[in-house]
């Protein structure tokens, strides 16, 4: 069997793992918060990626809970969701990025440090907790709704309460949405390009359950062993 079929959540290099997650988490939420550009109504939190690194934040927070033995609820669909949002970030950032930096960052780049633990690092740490560790993976249909949901909040949120409040960036049709290349676009195409990635979140959650069901029965995780009958 894997290291990780044999790992125990309440091992002492989980815990350590989790501890590491957490605090990283908390302190760029913090740093966010602090730090983050607040020219613009509503600062940071204009962004699906500071929402994502919130959502983070608070699944690391039970994760770790968990393996101190503070609470017994798995916080399965915390986990699940956030390890999809996190990788929609990843997935829209980078290609919106490779293609024009200026379509997500427009003229402001961010510090290196934060571009790549928002970006990269910490959805990484995050989902392979998610899949591997904690291996929340397991009947996802029940995270559907609540990743449309938070999907379609930050979409309400965006056309809704930000579009109205700003007026940048400015584009060639409209303004006030929090990422440039959003605000050259018509309100058809807009919720066309929201419909296709919240349709890649539930395919992504799809992948991830069959990656988990694999994976799962593969390597039985050690409390799966413990509660099995000898044979």
């Amino acid at each position: 069997m894997s290291i990780l079929g044999r790992m125990n959540v309440h091992a002492r290099p989980v815990l350590i793992y989790r501890w590491l997650v957490f605090i990283m988490a908390g302190s760029y939420c913090l740093y966010q918060i602090v730090f983050g550009n607040w020219v613009h109504a509503f600062g940071p939190f204009r962004f699906l990626t500071i929402w994502a690194l919130f959502l983070s934040f608070y699944a690391a927070s039970r994760m770790l809970a968990i393996s101190e033995f503070r609470i017994t609820r798995r916080h399965e669909v915390t986990a699940m969701c956030a390890g999809v949002l996190n990788i929609m970030v990843v997935y829209l950032y980078w290609q919106l990025f490779l293609t024009d930096p200026s379509l997500v960052n427009g003229g402001r780049a961010p510090l290196w440090h934060q571009e790549y633990y928002l970006h990269l690092l910490g959805p990484f740490l995050q989902v392979f907790d998610a899949l591997f560790i904690g291996r929340v993976f397991r009947r996802v249909w029940r995270g559907v709704l609540p990743l449309v949901g938070l999907i379609a909040a930050y979409v309400l949120w965006s056309e809704t309460v930000l579009q109205r409040l700003g007026d940048q960036p400015q584009g060639a049709v409209t303004s006030g949405l929090p990422y440039p290349f959003l605000n050259d676009m018509e309100l058809a195409e807009r919720l066309t390009f929201y419909g296709a990635n919240c349709a890649v979140a539930v395919g992504l959650l799809a992948v991830f359950g069959l990656i988990g069901m694999l994976f799962y029965r593969a390597w039985p995780s050690a409390e799966s062993n413990a509660a099995s009958p000898s044979r």
